[in-house]
């Protein structure tokens, strides 16, 4: 019985890390849509959030099915619900990426990035990769000194959505209200991306520690 709990308890970080590279993949497509306008890619992105979604059940349904059959107590307690958490901020990222997609989707056939914005947004997309990547290892692993780096790339994403901000309110935009606010929109979703993943980074340390990231 014990052993069948634990490969239960496997099986949900298993599909957190599961969901780390869906979302990941995700944002990178939509990112691409974005910047392409490549309304098939955007559709695409939309399209596959249902798997996300149908993760998220999965996980929250076997987290509650176990808690009620198995009654955990200490560490296995605080691992059912930190992963409950983590799979929350995971369908959000998806969210995200989804937002991305859509507003790819509605700029099409046009691009929704004006030129002198493509590499920050690039940028910003770069980013959000590398910083979901390492959160899933930061899950599968445990990896402590990697949850630290999270929040230097978070850093990171900050300064590219103050970059984005600077760019639109300088005297010299001229790309009218409508790319304002879709970049406004899309700066949002890419800083939240990241955030979310810094949340899972932080969850994960108080999994590992029992102490809460400051």
């Amino acid at each position: 019985m014990r052993d069948a709990y634990h490969d239960e308890l496997d099986a949900i970080s298993a599909s957190l890390v599961e969901m780390t590279n869906l979302v990941g993949s995700a944002m990178s497509r939509a990112t691409t849509a974005l910047l392409d306008a490549d309304l098939q890619l955007a559709e695409s992105v939309i399209a596959a959030d249902t798997t996300v979604d149908e993760l998220y059940r999965q996980v929250e349904e076997r987290a509650f099915d176990l808690m009620a059959r198995q009654q955990p107590v200490a560490s296995d307690l605080r691992t059912l619900v930190t992963s409950l958490r983590m799979v929350a901020d995971l369908e959000r990222m998806g969210d995200n990426a989804v937002h991305v997609a859509k507003v790819a989707r509605r700029r099409y056939p046009s691009s929704a990035v004006p030129p002198a914005l493509r590499s920050t947004v690039l940028k910003m997309g770069h980013v959000a990769e590398e910083i979901v990547a390492k959160a899933g290892s930061v899950i599968a692993g445990r990896d402590l000194s990697l949850a630290a780096e999270l929040e230097k790339d978070d850093d990171v994403m900050d300064d590219l959505h103050r970059r984005l901000f600077g760019t639109i309110l300088d005297d010299a935009w001229a790309d009218g209200v409508e790319a304002a606010i879709d970049i406004t929109l899309c700066g949002r979703y890419y800083e939240r991306f990241a955030d979310h993943a810094v949340s899972v980074a932080r969850r994960v340390v108080y999994l590992v520690t029992g102490e809460r990231a400051v």
